[in-house]
């Protein structure tokens, strides 16, 4: 009773406080100088009161937030005074590059959900340094920082305070005809005093981004149709490449090639977008991290290309992580049969239609088309998507997917086809503590030679189903997955599946208790997991138990020690280094066990750290494994870091031991908000290479970039060349 009644009279000013938003439009024109001494700032309403998320969601803000907003006929405009008690305290800051980590600055953040869906919407952000991030939203809380868009900030800095104000165009995002609301949050990022804290208030078991927990904001007009939205991208873009073979060879092959091409975005309604791309050029796009591939399967890469990562949610979000039946890095990927080697295969061109069709209804359309080389026995090849969703029941949805990759083309492959089906429940409460999904794909290929049907559907197998279901609280979540992959559900071509014919469950448990009044912890518990692996047959091919315990503290330092055991049944036989070496036995079985940790220090600090391991059984020997990362910031210029991994795998005679390091040294330079440079070095032993990859960004315009890229890989020991190539890519963002 007493704690209910102490929970009123804290909450009671911010209840009677709890109104609707209303913002009226501007009579004169807001000048961007982040000062805020135009009439409509003085005459706005004010959005304030801003309650904890992080460390604690009971009590207010240790600084003060103030949000005002107006619009006119083309701009919708957010100012923020973000008050600052502790002006002594350096601001945090990774560097001066546009679409930072949310987590690694202080920022202020707005999230806007136009169609009041509580799913699906936009953020757009500014550190105190200017620093400007936008990003799509989907999911009720997932950001996708990678969607780019033009829109102008100004930031100014205070002896108490630093304040902002941001002009967003309305072509710069989607929402309904004639709106006269939206749902909003407002969130600030103090790092600096590491509290994250909301307009609204947003328990801390979810992230300030939660749109279940956006309040709406009410316009005294509805905003104007934005008009025409039609933005033209073209680039131009030359490429120095230089083979140059093993050590030894008589020559090498060097190339020049030259590139001309577009992206398009075309609004052909307020809530339904049309993106093109037309001989596209990716050679922009940062190297993959490397790690040491110690898995018997394989492994999987992110998709970096900017095309393929807009409207991600509807197009790469179907089954589970390691079980996607489409993944756009199989685009442009082809088998040379000239030289056996894996090749890059150009896309000609790419279409998405993606975004709203009414209240309820979304829809995403995907097509793509590569090149035929004919002289390297590689077939064009033609990829299709689509996808139907369906809001219901509150904040969950239904959606239908269709997949297909047709051969194009004159040679003999090119009639072999992949095709899926599949539909997908996806679950989340208007309360955000249950959320989960359901889903079911089967795959269509064509015969492939030596696969004669002969009475013997090849296709009887080739399904998958799964499920996963999730309960979030403040001090306990709790999920459960299952999943089944047929031993003919052969879709790597167009989509993500590490191993197949197998079932899995996943239970996992997680407890964490807050400690407000400690001066050292914000929050520990323990938290466990189980996996279990199944033929079809019903034999155990993998159990993996982890058991351990979670330390959170007020410096932002946090860490963790825990306990495996695992057991593992080879159904193919594998060399556990990965090198080639004597292999295990098909049909050996191994149970092992020992214990894991990591630590990661206080990222507020300009020199912070981070490692994690484990150290124990390994199929019949042993392996110590680290990986860690040191990090120097140069704030708010850049950061230097080293990322490195050590295993030490030690296996009895006549097996094969090996000591694998791979280092990877980063050097980041932010010379302003518009020019940036970065270089990296990974030296893989594993692999027996080192990469270098440069490369210097100049945005000389909105969403307009100077890119010149240079990449060469050696050989470790003695740092002779194996290949380089150099790349100068320009491109222009054109409002037509």
């Amino acid at each position: 009773m007493h704690q209910r009644l102490l929970f009123i009279l804290l909450f009671l000013p911010h209840l009677l406080n709890a109104q609707t938003l209303h913002v009226a439009p501007t009579d004169s024109a807001v000048h961007l100088d982040g000062l805020l001494t135009e009439g409509i700032w003085q005459r706005a309403a004010v959005a304030t009161g801003f309650i904890q998320n992080f460390p604690n969601d009971t009590a207010p803000a240790y600084n003060d937030t103030q949000v005002r907003m107006t619009f006119d006929a083309t701009h919708l405009y957010v100012s923020v005074v973000c008050f600052d008690k502790n002006p002594e305290k350096r601001f945090i800051a990774s560097s001066l590059k546009r679409d930072f980590e949310w987590d690694q600055n202080d920022n202020f953040t707005v999230y806007l959900d136009p169609f009041g869906d509580r799913i699906n919407g936009f953020t757009f952000n500014v550190t105190p340094y200017g620093v400007e991030r936008e990003g799509q939203m989907f999911n009720g809380e997932r950001v996708a920082s990678e969607w780019d868009n033009k829109w102008r900030s100004a930031v100014k800095v205070l002896p108490d305070r630093w304040q902002a104000e941001m002009a967003i165009p309305f072509k710069s995002f989607r929402y309904r005809k004639g709106a006269a609301w939206f749902l909003m949050n407002f969130a600030r990022h103090d790092l600096k005093n590491n509290q994250r804290s909301n307009w609204r208030r947003v328990p801390i078991a979810y992230r300030p981004s939660a749109l279940a927990f956006a309040d709406t904001v009410r316009f005294s007009r509805p905003l104007p149709d934005p008009g025409p939205n039609v933005s033209l991208i073209p680039y131009v873009s030359s490429r120095y490449s230089d083979d140059l073979g093993d050590p030894g060879d008589l020559g090498g092959k060097r190339t020049f090639k030259q590139g001309i091409g577009f992206d398009a975005k075309i609004g052909v309604t307020p809530s339904l977008n049309l993106d093109l791309t037309v001989n596209p050029d990716f050679s922009n796009v940062e190297a993959d991290q490397q790690v040491t591939n110690l898995s018997r399967f394989e492994i999987f890469y992110p998709e970096r290309r900017q095309f393929f990562i807009e409207n991600q949610d509807l197009f790469a979000s179907f089954g589970f992580e390691q079980n996607r039946p489409f993944f756009s890095r199989r685009i442009g990927i082809s088998y040379d049969t000239t030289t056996s080697v894996i090749v890059q295969n150009p896309l000609l061109y790419g279409a998405r239609l993606s975004g709203k069709i009414g209240k309820d209804w979304r829809v995403g359309l995907l097509n793509t088309q590569t090149a035929s080389q004919p002289d390297k026995g590689i077939t064009g090849q033609n990829y299709t998507m689509a996808v139907l969703q369906r809001q219901i029941f509150g904040r969950s949805n239904i959606s239908a997917i269709l997949v297909n990759r047709q051969g194009i083309g004159a040679l003999p492959d090119s009639m072999r086809y992949t095709r899926l089906a599949g539909l997908e429940y996806k679950l989340q409460t208007d309360d955000n503590r249950w959320s989960g999904k359901l889903f079911y794909t089967r795959a269509f290929r064509a015969a492939q030679p030596g696969e004669a049907r002969n009475g013997v559907d090849i296709d009887q197998d080739a399904y998958t189903h799964g499920a996963t279901l999730s309960y979030t609280s403040r001090n306990l979540t709790l999920t459960w997955t299952h999943e089944y992959v047929g031993q003919q559900y052969k879709i790597n071509d167009v989509g993500f599946v590490n191993r197949r014919g197998f079932w899995r469950v996943l239970p996992e448990l997680e407890t964490t208790f807050y400690v407000p009044g400690n001066r050292k912890l914000i929050s520990h518990g323990p938290f466990t997991d189980l996996m279990l692996i199944r033929n079809k047959d019903g034999r155990l091919t993998d159990r993996e138990w982890n058991v351990g315990y979670n330390l959170q503290f007020r410096s932002t330092a946090e860490g963790g020690l825990g306990y495996y055991a695992y057991y593992t049944y080879l159904f193919f036989p594998y060399d556990p280094t990965n090198s080639d070496g004597r292999e295990l036995p098909e049909g050996s079985g191994f149970a092992t066990r020992g214990c894991f940790g990591y630590f990661n220090t206080d990222k507020r600090k300009l020199l912070n750290a981070s490692v994690e391991g484990y150290a124990g059984g390994y199929f019949n020997g042993q392996n110590t494994s680290f990986t860690a990362q040191l990090q120097y910031r140069f704030q708010p210029y850049g950061a230097l870091s080293v990322y490195s991994e050590y295993n030490n795998i030690r296996l009895p005679e006549p097996y094969k031991s090996a000591q694998y390091l791979l280092v990877g040294p980063r050097l980041d330079v932010t010379f302003s908000r518009k020019l940036f440079w970065s270089t990296t070095v990974q030296v893989n032993s594993q692999t027996d290479n080192t990469l270098l990859n440069t490369r210097l960004q100049w945005r000389y315009a909105p969403v307009s970039d100077l890119f010149v890229v240079y990449q060469e890989n050696y050989f470790p020991g003695s740092l002779t060349s194996k290949n380089r190539a150099l790349v100068l890519k320009l491109s222009y963002w054109f409002n037509v």
